[in-house]
Protein backbone atom coordinates (compact mmCIF):
# COMPACT_ATOMS: atom_id res chain seq x y z
CA UNK A 1 0.00 0.00 0.00
CA UNK A 2 1.51 3.62 -1.06
CA UNK A 3 2.13 6.53 1.70
CA UNK A 4 -1.20 8.42 -0.16
CA UNK A 5 -3.38 5.36 0.14
CA UNK A 6 -2.53 4.63 3.54
CA UNK A 7 -2.94 8.42 4.21
CA UNK A 8 -6.36 8.65 2.51
CA UNK A 9 -7.08 5.42 4.56
CA UNK A 10 -6.18 7.34 7.98
CA UNK A 11 -8.59 9.97 6.86
CA UNK A 12 -11.46 8.04 6.07
CA UNK A 13 -11.49 5.99 8.94
CA UNK A 14 -10.26 8.40 11.70
CA UNK A 15 -12.50 10.50 13.65
CA UNK A 16 -12.41 13.86 13.76
CA UNK A 17 -9.45 14.75 15.72
CA UNK A 18 -7.69 12.57 13.26
CA UNK A 19 -8.93 14.34 10.29
CA UNK A 20 -7.86 17.76 11.76
CA UNK A 21 -4.74 17.09 12.08
CA UNK A 22 -4.28 15.15 9.24
CA UNK A 23 -5.32 18.43 7.19
CA UNK A 24 -3.01 20.78 9.32
CA UNK A 25 -0.11 18.40 8.30
CA UNK A 26 -1.34 18.38 4.64
CA UNK A 27 -1.52 22.13 4.88
CA UNK A 28 1.58 22.73 6.32
CA UNK A 29 3.60 20.30 4.09
CA UNK A 30 2.17 22.47 1.08
CA UNK A 31 3.32 25.59 2.36
CA UNK A 32 6.18 24.65 3.10
CA UNK A 33 6.59 23.30 -0.93
CA UNK A 34 5.40 26.11 -2.07
CA UNK A 35 7.80 28.28 0.04
CA UNK A 36 10.74 26.39 -1.42
CA UNK A 37 9.83 26.80 -5.01
CA UNK A 38 8.81 30.64 -4.76
CA UNK A 39 12.00 31.11 -3.06
CA UNK A 40 13.88 29.79 -6.00
CA UNK A 41 12.45 32.05 -8.30
CA UNK A 42 13.14 35.30 -5.92
CA UNK A 43 9.41 35.14 -4.66
CA UNK A 44 9.57 37.00 -0.54
CA UNK A 45 6.04 36.22 -0.05
CA UNK A 46 4.14 32.69 -0.07
CA UNK A 47 0.48 33.21 -1.69
CA UNK A 48 -0.76 30.72 0.84
CA UNK A 49 0.00 32.59 3.72
CA UNK A 50 -0.82 35.90 1.88
CA UNK A 51 -4.50 34.88 1.38
CA UNK A 52 -5.28 32.88 4.16
CA UNK A 53 -3.57 34.00 7.00
CA UNK A 54 -5.37 36.53 9.04
CA UNK A 55 -4.12 40.07 8.50
CA UNK A 56 -4.06 42.83 11.09
CA UNK A 57 -5.80 45.04 8.91
CA UNK A 58 -9.11 44.92 9.06
CA UNK A 59 -9.79 46.31 5.70
CA UNK A 60 -8.28 43.19 4.62
CA UNK A 61 -10.94 41.02 5.85
CA UNK A 62 -13.23 42.47 2.90
CA UNK A 63 -11.35 41.33 0.48
CA UNK A 64 -10.41 37.83 2.37
CA UNK A 65 -13.57 37.36 4.72
CA UNK A 66 -12.46 33.46 4.84
CA UNK A 67 -9.05 34.23 6.78
CA UNK A 68 -10.90 34.75 10.11
CA UNK A 69 -11.53 30.88 10.04
CA UNK A 70 -8.65 29.58 7.51
CA UNK A 71 -5.55 31.01 9.80
CA UNK A 72 -6.02 28.20 12.26
CA UNK A 73 -4.87 25.77 10.00
CA UNK A 74 -1.80 27.21 8.71
CA UNK A 75 1.43 27.47 10.81
CA UNK A 76 4.61 28.91 11.02
CA UNK A 77 7.21 26.56 11.79
CA UNK A 78 7.57 22.65 12.57
CA UNK A 79 7.60 23.07 16.88
CA UNK A 80 4.45 25.25 16.44
CA UNK A 81 2.27 22.83 14.12
CA UNK A 82 4.07 20.36 16.34
CA UNK A 83 3.21 21.14 19.59
CA UNK A 84 -0.71 22.24 18.40
CA UNK A 85 -0.91 18.75 16.73
CA UNK A 86 0.21 16.97 20.00
CA UNK A 87 -2.36 19.32 22.48
CA UNK A 88 -4.95 18.47 19.64
CA UNK A 89 -4.65 15.02 19.83
CA UNK A 90 -4.73 14.29 23.87
CA UNK A 91 -7.73 17.01 24.30
CA UNK A 92 -9.42 16.21 20.92
CA UNK A 93 -9.94 12.61 22.48
CA UNK A 94 -10.53 13.48 25.68
CA UNK A 95 -13.34 16.11 24.37
CA UNK A 96 -14.99 13.66 22.35
CA UNK A 97 -15.09 11.48 25.45
CA UNK A 98 -18.28 13.49 26.43
CA UNK A 99 -19.21 15.37 23.37
CA UNK A 100 -20.17 14.71 19.81
CA UNK A 101 -17.16 15.24 17.04
CA UNK A 102 -19.42 17.16 15.34
CA UNK A 103 -19.60 19.72 18.63
CA UNK A 104 -15.59 19.63 18.75
CA UNK A 105 -15.20 20.33 15.37
CA UNK A 106 -17.34 23.27 15.80
CA UNK A 107 -15.28 24.62 19.09
CA UNK A 108 -12.67 24.13 16.68
CA UNK A 109 -14.21 26.56 14.19
CA UNK A 110 -15.76 28.89 16.66
CA UNK A 111 -12.57 29.31 18.78
CA UNK A 112 -10.55 29.88 15.58
CA UNK A 113 -13.21 32.70 14.97
CA UNK A 114 -13.64 34.44 18.14
CA UNK A 115 -9.73 34.26 18.41
CA UNK A 116 -9.61 35.68 15.37
CA UNK A 117 -12.07 38.63 16.04
CA UNK A 118 -9.95 39.49 19.76
CA UNK A 119 -6.92 38.98 17.81
CA UNK A 120 -8.08 42.10 15.40
CA UNK A 121 -9.64 44.52 17.94
CA UNK A 122 -6.69 44.04 20.32
CA UNK A 123 -4.14 44.87 17.40
CA UNK A 124 -6.34 47.87 16.23
CA UNK A 125 -7.93 49.41 19.61
CA UNK A 126 -4.27 48.95 21.86
CA UNK A 127 -2.27 51.96 21.62
CA UNK A 128 1.00 49.08 22.41
CA UNK A 129 0.39 47.76 18.75
CA UNK A 130 -0.66 51.17 16.87
CA UNK A 131 1.75 51.11 13.35
CA UNK A 132 2.43 47.51 13.82
CA UNK A 133 2.29 45.37 11.03
CA UNK A 134 1.51 41.45 11.64
CA UNK A 135 -0.88 38.46 10.77
CA UNK A 136 -2.50 35.71 12.69
CA UNK A 137 -1.65 31.82 12.03
CA UNK A 138 -1.98 28.63 13.59
CA UNK A 139 -4.64 26.28 15.43
CA UNK A 140 -4.02 27.72 19.02
CA UNK A 141 -7.17 29.25 19.05
CA UNK A 142 -9.41 26.24 18.28
CA UNK A 143 -7.89 23.97 20.47
CA UNK A 144 -8.13 26.25 23.12
CA UNK A 145 -11.53 26.71 23.03
CA UNK A 146 -11.47 22.77 23.08
CA UNK A 147 -9.10 22.89 26.43
CA UNK A 148 -10.67 25.41 28.04
CA UNK A 149 -14.60 23.68 27.18
CA UNK A 150 -13.48 20.24 28.69
CA UNK A 151 -11.50 21.66 31.55
CA UNK A 152 -14.99 23.68 32.15
CA UNK A 153 -17.15 20.58 31.79
CA UNK A 154 -15.05 17.84 33.99
CA UNK A 155 -12.73 20.67 35.92
CA UNK A 156 -12.08 17.99 38.58
CA UNK A 157 -10.43 15.47 36.01
CA UNK A 158 -6.90 14.53 36.92
CA UNK A 159 -4.12 14.36 34.92
CA UNK A 160 -0.39 12.14 35.69
CA UNK A 161 2.42 14.37 35.16
CA UNK A 162 6.23 12.20 35.86
CA UNK A 163 7.55 13.35 38.91
CA UNK A 164 4.81 15.65 39.49
CA UNK A 165 1.64 13.18 40.14
CA UNK A 166 -1.79 14.14 39.30
CA UNK A 167 -3.29 17.61 38.69
CA UNK A 168 -6.67 18.70 38.14
CA UNK A 169 -7.50 19.90 34.54
CA UNK A 170 -8.55 22.78 35.34
CA UNK A 171 -5.53 23.77 37.69
CA UNK A 172 -3.39 23.17 34.16
CA UNK A 173 -5.86 25.41 32.21
CA UNK A 174 -5.74 27.92 34.87
CA UNK A 175 -2.21 27.98 34.33
CA UNK A 176 -2.35 27.93 30.85
CA UNK A 177 -4.76 30.77 30.92
CA UNK A 178 -2.45 32.78 33.06
CA UNK A 179 1.05 32.45 31.21
CA UNK A 180 -1.42 34.05 27.57
CA UNK A 181 -2.60 36.67 29.80
CA UNK A 182 0.53 37.48 31.13
CA UNK A 183 1.72 37.39 27.22
CA UNK A 184 -0.59 40.34 26.22
CA UNK A 185 2.70 42.74 25.92
CA UNK A 186 4.69 40.07 24.58
CA UNK A 187 6.52 39.38 21.27
CA UNK A 188 3.39 37.13 20.54
CA UNK A 189 0.32 39.44 22.09
CA UNK A 190 -1.55 38.91 18.56
CA UNK A 191 -1.17 34.97 19.65
CA UNK A 192 -1.80 35.10 22.81
CA UNK A 193 -4.97 36.92 22.28
CA UNK A 194 -6.23 34.60 19.95
CA UNK A 195 -5.23 32.04 22.61
CA UNK A 196 -7.34 33.78 25.59
CA UNK A 197 -10.63 34.31 22.52
CA UNK A 198 -11.24 31.03 22.26
CA UNK A 199 -10.44 29.80 25.44
CA UNK A 200 -13.92 32.22 26.26
CA UNK A 201 -15.70 30.92 23.69
CA UNK A 202 -15.19 27.36 25.33
CA UNK A 203 -15.61 28.77 29.13
CA UNK A 204 -18.47 30.59 28.02
CA UNK A 205 -20.54 27.92 25.85
CA UNK A 206 -19.89 25.15 28.35
CA UNK A 207 -20.82 27.15 31.07
CA UNK A 208 -23.94 29.13 29.79
CA UNK A 209 -25.09 27.09 27.03
CA UNK A 210 -24.19 23.37 27.16
CA UNK A 211 -27.46 22.14 26.34
CA UNK A 212 -27.88 24.19 23.31
CA UNK A 213 -26.51 22.66 19.71
CA UNK A 214 -24.06 24.49 17.59
CA UNK A 215 -26.00 24.60 14.39
CA UNK A 216 -23.78 27.41 12.44
CA UNK A 217 -20.91 25.10 10.80
CA UNK A 218 -23.24 22.18 10.50
CA UNK A 219 -22.92 22.49 6.19
CA UNK A 220 -19.22 22.35 7.32
CA UNK A 221 -18.86 19.36 9.52
CA UNK A 222 -21.12 17.06 6.81
CA UNK A 223 -17.99 16.91 4.96
CA UNK A 224 -15.89 15.46 7.52
CA UNK A 225 -18.73 12.39 8.27
CA UNK A 226 -18.16 9.04 6.36
CA UNK A 227 -20.99 7.59 4.56
CA UNK A 228 -22.91 4.51 5.99
CA UNK A 229 -24.97 2.17 3.81
CA UNK A 230 -28.13 2.04 5.71
CA UNK A 231 -29.05 -0.76 7.64
CA UNK A 232 -31.68 -3.31 6.86
CA UNK A 233 -34.90 -3.16 8.95
CA UNK A 234 -36.01 -6.77 10.51
CA UNK A 235 -39.71 -6.51 11.48
CA UNK A 236 -39.88 -10.29 13.05
CA UNK A 237 -40.61 -9.88 16.85
CA UNK A 238 -41.20 -6.61 16.44
CA UNK A 239 -42.65 -5.69 19.65
CA UNK A 240 -40.41 -7.88 21.86
CA UNK A 241 -37.51 -6.16 20.38
CA UNK A 242 -38.76 -2.54 21.02
CA UNK A 243 -39.60 -3.35 24.55
CA UNK A 244 -35.92 -4.84 24.93
CA UNK A 245 -33.97 -2.11 23.21
CA UNK A 246 -36.32 0.63 25.77
CA UNK A 247 -35.06 -0.82 28.55
CA UNK A 248 -31.55 -1.15 27.49
CA UNK A 249 -31.76 2.87 26.00
CA UNK A 250 -33.03 3.44 29.97
CA UNK A 251 -30.43 1.24 31.31
CA UNK A 252 -27.62 2.99 29.16
CA UNK A 253 -28.54 6.59 29.98
CA UNK A 254 -28.49 5.58 34.01
CA UNK A 255 -24.92 4.39 33.00
CA UNK A 256 -24.36 7.45 31.39
CA UNK A 257 -25.39 9.66 34.10
CA UNK A 258 -23.26 7.70 36.90
CA UNK A 259 -19.80 7.28 34.68
CA UNK A 260 -20.25 11.18 34.18
CA UNK A 261 -20.64 11.42 37.98
CA UNK A 262 -17.98 9.91 38.87
CA UNK A 263 -15.90 11.52 36.75
CA UNK A 264 -16.85 15.17 37.98
CA UNK A 265 -16.40 13.86 41.68
CA UNK A 266 -15.39 10.70 42.17
CA UNK A 267 -16.38 7.14 43.16
CA UNK A 268 -17.00 7.67 46.29
CA UNK A 269 -19.95 10.09 46.09
CA UNK A 270 -22.19 7.50 44.50
CA UNK A 271 -24.89 5.89 46.80
CA UNK A 272 -25.40 2.59 47.73
CA UNK A 273 -27.91 1.94 45.09
CA UNK A 274 -25.98 3.63 42.65
CA UNK A 275 -22.69 1.54 42.88
CA UNK A 276 -24.96 -2.00 43.09
CA UNK A 277 -26.72 -0.88 39.78
CA UNK A 278 -23.74 -0.39 38.20
CA UNK A 279 -21.90 -3.40 39.68
CA UNK A 280 -24.71 -5.44 38.09
CA UNK A 281 -24.83 -3.58 34.93
CA UNK A 282 -20.79 -4.79 34.78
CA UNK A 283 -22.03 -8.59 34.65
Amino acid sequence: MSIIEDIKRRYITGNIVEKLILINVGVFILTLLITVFSGLYKGETNFISEWFALDVDTNSLLKKPWSIISYGFLHAGFLHILFNCIALYFLGNLFIQYFTQKQLLNFYLLGTFFGGVLYLFSQNYFPLFEGRSSYLLGASAGVSAIFVGIATHIPNYQVRFPLIGFIKLWHIAAFWVGIWFLGLIGLNAGGNFAHLGGALFGYLYISKASNKEITLFDGIANLFKKKEKPLKTVHKSKKRTATKAKKTDINQQEIDKILDKISKSGYDTLTKAEKEFLFKQGK
